[in-house]
């Protein structure tokens, strides 16, 4: 049996493709209300509206009754998940705890997997990362993501793949991490671009050059370069970076047109630049594109003059 805790969007999804995969999957869901729904219906309407639920995804209310599996999938948000932990003893890491969720933590400044270890230490703790919208994971489409722990992943990596699931190991733990937060950021940069009507040469272009924020403040942190151009980085920077699935794109191109966004749709790589702002200034790190994210969604500056920072930044060699 696989428990996931955290039935949003991409929790639920991985429960269909993993129990179309043969496997028992049980499906936390924090709202007693969501877990009658989708007893009732077999579905997610909330999240992931018009996916039918396998026979072998069974929905639970109380966190205790899917912690006892061959692995725990934590699908919850970043800024969520010390939180998460914190109120659920029952989790208590005998099995591997798996983060699939994407950021910094605000609080500590760590990666998913740190948050994890913090809490419950001596735990199997690893990241699913990687390019994948959960409409394509539950649809079946071919998807490839990133498997990283520092333990041994090969029984993991087996457990968690499917025939249109492929999943690729690494130990690159601090890589695969930042490459799944940091996208976001560039992701909203994006966005902005596209929105304010610049062009998609000019996102070719910030999306390159904050690329290069990406590795750098990644190899300062003692992750690998060769991680950030794998799928946990330069994979899932080109996804979100072009459409309009990316709710950090969505948000960047709101933000460009001068629109408000739904408050509800939870948009991580905003607390993430905040949280990057913080890391890369105790590190001297320069990250120009991820400083104009933070400054526009924080309403500190203007559109224009973000625009205008950043092309009169001094001319130098690539």
């Amino acid at each position: 049996m696989i428990g996931i805790a955290g039935a949003g969007a991409f929790g639920t999804a991985l429960a269909v493709a993993l129990a179309k995969g043969g496997r028992e999957v049980r499906l936390w869901a924090r709202d007693p209300d969501q877990v009658r729904q989708m007893r009732e219906t077999g579905r997610n309407e909330v999240a992931l509206p018009g996916i039918a639920l396998p026979e072998n995804v069974s929905v639970h209310a109380q966190i205790g009754e899917v912690t006892h599996g061959q692995a725990l999938l934590l699908a919850m948000p970043m800024q969520a998940l010390g939180a998460a932990l914190d109120a659920s003893p029952e989790i208590d890491g005998r099995q591997p705890l798996v983060a699939c969720c994407k950021g910094v933590d605000l609080t500590t400044l760590r990666g998913p997997v740190a948050v994890i270890e913090g809490r419950r230490p001596g735990a199997p703790a690893a990241i699913l990362t990687g390019p994948s919208f959960a409409a394509d994971i539950a649809c079946g489409l071919p998807t490839a993501l990133t498997l990283a722990t520092t333990g041994d992943g090969e029984a993991l990596q087996e457990l968690l793949s499917t025939p249109t699931l492929r999943l690729y190991r690494t130990d690159d733990v601090i890589g695969a991490e930042l490459g799944g937060a940091l996208k976001n950021v560039v992701a909203i940069a994006a966005g902005t671009v596209i929105g304010a009507g610049l062009g998609d040469s000019a996102r070719a272009a910030l999306m390159t050059r904050g690329y290069a924020e990406m590795v750098r403040l990644a190899e300062a942190l003692g992750a690998r370069a060769e991680t950030l151009a794998g799928l946990s980085g330069f994979g899932d920077l080109v996804l979100t970076c072009t459409s309009a699935q990316s709710r950090n794109f969505r948000y960047g191109c709101a933000l460009g047109k001068g629109e408000a966004f739904d408050p509800k749709v939870t948009v991580e790589g905003v607390a993430t630049a905040r949280a990057v702002v913080r890391l890369a200034e105790g590190k001297g790190i320069d990250m120009p594109v991820t400083t104009m994210v933070n400054a526009l969604a924080l309403g500190r500056i203007a559109l224009n003059d973000a625009i205008g920072q950043l092309m009169s930044r001094p001319l130098r060699q690539e």
